[in-house]
């Protein structure tokens, strides 16, 4: 099944070109959330990544991770907790803890918050996110998890596009590599 399913995300993943206007391709996953082998596999191969590891639950920034992050928590029998950006346009109406990103991949800083009465000290969290290229957002729920007295196990992704260092700090496992998806 593993195969099949490498198989059918690159087969479902394309690049885009946005114009003269812009200097580079953008990725295109939705044919990924189209594709129901793809989304049935999804959850529990990127939970079979840290299985063994036992999580208590999983945290995925929004907006692709409150569509994986359930996917994942529901095949490891976890709890899922989204971690929401704060944009100004709404507030959460609860003590949340905050944490800042450093740049992204657009060179944004943004602030990611998960509501504090879903995060306790002793929990197990894996950090999940469909494609890691800066690893920002996730260094910041790493730390997130840990102000919280929360234990981070690792971190699963569909494809992993960064350095190997910053694989090895994140304990990050993933399912394709961006070189998997060459344009």
């Amino acid at each position: 099944m593993h195969s099949e399913l490498t198989r059918r995300l690159t087969e479902t993943f394309r690049w885009t070109d946005p114009g003269p206007q812009s200097t580079h391709l953008v990725s295109d996953v939705s044919g990924w959330w189209r594709e129901p082998l793809v989304l049935a596999g999804l959850g529990p191969a990127l939970a079979a990544l840290h299985a063994p590891a036992r999580p208590t639950v999983v945290i995925a920034p929004e907006v692709t991770g409150l569509l994986l992050g359930p996917l994942v928590a529901t095949a490891l029998g976890a709890g899922f907790l989204p971690a929401y950006k704060d944009t100004g346009a709404r507030r959460i109406a609860e003590p949340t803890t905050w944490e800042r990103t450093g740049g992204d991949y657009r060179g944004r800083r943004l602030a990611l918050g998960v509501r504090d009465r879903h995060l306790n000290p002793g929990d197990r969290v894996l950090v999940v996110d469909d494609w890691v290229a800066t690893g920002a957002q996730l260094r910041a729920l790493h730390r997130l998890a840990a102000a919280r007295g929360a234990e981070v196990i690792g971190t699963a992704a569909i494809v992993a596009d960064c350095a190997p260092a910053l694989s090895a700090e994140l304990r990050l496992r993933s399912l394709l590599r961006g070189s998997d998806l060459a344009p």
